[in-house]
């Protein structure tokens, strides 16, 4: 492997790990490791494979180690994970068309549109999961309403981790020439 995909790889993999430091509920690298490798692997399988790879390592030792008093017994994926891994997979796709050009505003508005769609994804399969909610269009929008006390960290999470990790790689592209596209 040559170094530009060693190090993109490592970065996803840092801040997935990232998620067993303390941190607000909700303060995830999701969205922006889904944005960093869609942006950044040229090679789009891996583009898919390291940040779903990553989540779940991240998510085995948080429902495993972090999370352990709330299950009976080893957790390998936890309740809804295909709901949370296909917002991923969704992120990496919008990633892959927005993120042609690198800038500023590019990972700003991905980083806002990857917390949107997690959201909508996401507490969708609550909707469809829970027996809290009617299988209604009001249950629905009940589902959305209870969960946006929790949207605004989303937000602020996938700002700070897409400013580290679109920041810190291209301040490493213009440090090492072995980072830049071939």
């Amino acid at each position: 492997m040559n170094k530009r995909i060693l190090t993109i790889s490592a970065f996803i993999l840092l801040a997935a790990v990232s998620r067993m430091i303390p941190h607000p509920y909700n303060f995830a690298p999701l969205g922006a490791m889904s944005l960093f490798g869609a942006a950044y692997f040229s090679n789009k399988k891996l583009a898919f494979a390291l940040p779903l790879l990553a989540f779940f390592v991240s998510d085995l030792l948080v429902n495993n180690i972090l999370y352990a008093d709330y299950y009976s017994g080893f957790v390998f994926l936890s309740p809804g994970f295909y709901w949370t891994y296909g917002a991923i997979a969704a992120i990496v796709v919008f990633g892959i068309l927005m993120l042609k050009k690198i800038d500023f505003k590019r990972v700003i508005a991905g980083s806002l549109s990857a917390s949107l769609l997690f959201f909508l994804i996401s507490n969708f399969g609550v909707w469809v999961t829970s027996p809290m909610y009617p299988m209604t269009f009001e249950g629905l929008m009940a589902c959305y309403t209870f969960a946006i006390p929790f949207f605004h960290m989303n937000v602020l999470g996938d700002l700070f981790y897409c400013g580290v990790l679109f920041g810190a790689f291209e301040y490493a592209k213009q440090r090492v020439p072995a980072l830049q596209t071939a």
